[in-house]
């Protein structure tokens, strides 16, 4: 027999127009620092300034979602990233903090746009005020190479070094004859 009754537990449902809420919000406000993220992928959108005057003209801008997990919670962050020549330090930052540009040499960014998702990074997270109301915002992005990991907040074990998106590299040296452990 099938049970048709509500499941109240689920919060990962699609809602109709009339059903009841139970589950408040959640908003996590981390408190500044270094923080390690996991991109959840990006939006393809355009900048329109709002004052003629504005340091930065009409260009394409990503926004990127960045997951944060913390012992307080978890928080999702935007942060746009501007196809502009006056903030291409930014860009270079974003894809040097993934792992997928290395400092100094030039890089493509068209085929790394659909390798973002899922990579990690270290990023610095502020707090910002906003008509009364306190945000996180993403200060800057620290470089893969550059990251001092025993001050990164919310890594369990700072001194197991996370490899931020290298390739795992397995210890097979029983299998290459080094046999020091005795046998049969």
């Amino acid at each position: 027999m099938m049970n048709n009754n509500t499941n109240f537990n689920n919060f990962e449902r699609e809602l109709d127009w009339d059903a009841e809420i139970v589950k408040d919000s959640e908003y996590v406000l981390l408190p500044p620092g270094l923080y390690q993220f996991t991109c959840l992928g990006y939006e393809r959108g355009h900048h329109e300034p709002t004052n003629p005057n504005s340091k930065l003209p009409r260009c394409k801008k990503a926004t990127i979602s960045l997951k944060i997990e913390t012992n307080e919670g978890e928080a999702t962050l935007k942060h746009n990233l501007f196809l502009h020549g006056t903030v291409e330090g930014l860009l270079s930052a974003f894809f040097g903090a993934i792992g997928l540009k290395k400092k100094g040499e030039p890089f493509n960014m068209g085929p790394a746009w659909n390798k973002i998702a899922g990579t990690t990074g270290v990023c610095k997270i502020g707090v910002r005020e906003y008509n009364g109301n306190q945000y996180n915002e993403v200060k800057s992005m620290i470089h893969k190479d550059d990251v001092d990991i025993t001050k990164v907040l919310n890594v369990q074990n700072p001194f197991a070094q996370p490899n931020f998106n290298q390739p795992q590299q397995t210890n097979n040296s029983w299998n290459q004859g080094n046999n020091s452990q005795g046998g049969f």
